[in-house]
């Protein structure tokens, strides 16, 4: 398989659906019930999702994956984003690639992004690095979270 499978991560160690065609990897993914090139990136988007759904148990149906949004009249997609039952999103992922530093530009990104969809809980990942963070609207700032709650302690 390609070299990105043989990443370890900071995630428990999942089972996936991986393929191999054309010389290249691809992997399957559930949200969107399909097969994808198995890039860097997506390998943490993948194990970032068996995460959510297997340690901090929410439900698959609630997850969705790369969607477009317009943030300042641009033109950008979400990595991951979690609804709650009322169909409000409450979490909001970036995920980067291994090799790519978790930095304030990540931070920034993640926090643009929320300026439009207005999430409580935001995670941003490179696989190896996660960071949670919690929105107080009131006083309109980030307080860092150790960890992320799971799905039944959320708002």
């Amino acid at each position: 398989m390609q070299f990105c499978t043989m990443i370890k991560l900071n995630f428990p160690d999942y089972q996936y659906s991986i393929k191999s065609k054309e010389n290249k990897s691809y992997i399957f993914d559930p949200i969107r019930k399909k097969w994808l090139v198995l890039n860097p990136e997506e390998w943490v988007r993948q194990n970032c999702v068996q995460f959510l759904i297997n340690e901090k148990k929410f439900p698959i149906g609630l997850l969705q994956v790369e969607k477009k949004i317009e943030v300042f009249n641009t033109v950008k997609r979400y990595d991951l984003v979690v609804f709650n039952t009322e169909k409000k999103i409450s979490l909001l992922v970036e995920c980067k690639s291994p090799s790519v530093k978790i930095t304030q530009e990540a931070f920034d990104q993640i926090a643009r992004y929320n300026t439009v969809i207005q999430s409580e809980y935001l995670m941003l990942t490179n696989g190896l690095d996660h960071f949670y963070y919690q929105m107080d609207f009131k006083e309109k700032k980030y307080i860092y979270l150790t960890d992320l709650p799971t799905y039944n302690s959320l708002k």
